[in-house]
């Protein structure tokens, strides 16, 4: 009985923490996203589309398009760096495995913003990967690596590599290696064995780490403030910018929505690969 108590109030205050602060903020700003913006008052309470309309316009379709390919890219450098290192942990001596997960962790222990931070240091004109390069002789003037979509590029991936380890490891440890061994035995190469076995029965952690990579990837503007400069902008620095800056506080509420709704379908597309791996889904 007391048990049984005990899981309703729990399960209760998840849903009550859920419903407050994450559905009510959600309905909030998409009602908002149909108000027309007011010089004076921040929201005119008159129903309007022109939020909408403005988020199609050319201008903030080429900056969405910009947003969604520099994302889409850092998930997959992600992807590319870590499936190897996921897969070399799930399959390492077991004693081995909780330092590397340890490796993994580690950058947890640091505020994200002090990591950003702290990648200033290394990608400056006389930072480490310049002094080092020039120690060697491979470069005569410091490379301009701050300031370029490349120093975007690597603060997004330094900073959101784990979540994409993680869901790889949870998937590929739970690979049954007896359905490996199985192809080999039926005289399939490896490569085949991986693109036909290892990565579909793995494909739901590919995509729940794409997931988890792509959707901040959008709203992370320190990173690019920090590393990019005024040259790179994307969804996360205009969502700020309307809110702090131009105080459009609609149009920041409509592309707040467009972000969800990107989340939503990545979410379908989670679910639709677990069902293909024929795995039930467990939230």
């Amino acid at each position: 009985m007391k048990d049984s108590l005990f899981k309703r109030l729990v399960v209760t205050g998840v849903l009550g923490w859920l419903v407050l602060f994450g559905a009510v903020p959600t309905l909030m700003l998409l009602a908002v996203s149909f108000l027309k913006r007011d010089p004076d008052s921040l929201i005119e309470p008159v129903l309007s589309l022109s939020s909408y309309h403005e988020l199609f316009q050319p201008a903030l379709g080429s900056m969405l398009a910009e947003s969604m390919v520099m994302a889409a890219t850092a998930t997959l450098l992600c992807l590319l760096i870590g499936y190897p290192f996921a897969y070399i942990v799930a399959r390492a001596d077991k004693r081995h495995t909780p330092t590397l997960l340890l490796l993994v962790m580690i950058p947890f222990w640091t505020n994200t913003l002090i990591r950003t931070y702290a990648l200033v240091a290394v990608l400056k004109a006389d930072g480490v990967v310049n002094t080092f390069l020039r120690f060697l002789g491979v470069i005569d003037a410091p490379l301009k690596l701050m300031y370029t979509p490349t120093a975007v590029f690597i603060g997004l991936v330094y900073t959101l590599l784990p979540f994409m380890i993680l869901p790889l490891y949870a998937a590929i440890e739970k690979l049954d290696l007896k359905l490996l061994e199985a192809s080999r035995d039926l005289g399939a190469s490896r490569f085949s064995t991986f693109r036909k076995i290892t990565i579909p029965l793995t494909m739901p952690g590919i995509v729940s780490g794409c997931m988890l990579v792509f959707l901040p990837a959008l709203g992370m503007f320190y990173i690019p403030d920090i590393l990019g400069g005024a040259r790179t902008m994307l969804l996360g620095n205009y969502i700020r910018d309307q809110f702090l800056a131009a105080r459009n506080i609609p149009l920041g509420a409509a592309a707040s929505i467009a972000m969800t709704l990107i989340m939503g379908l990545m979410l379908a597309l989670y679910y639709k690969s677990v069902r293909r791996a024929g795995r039930k889904v467990r939230i």
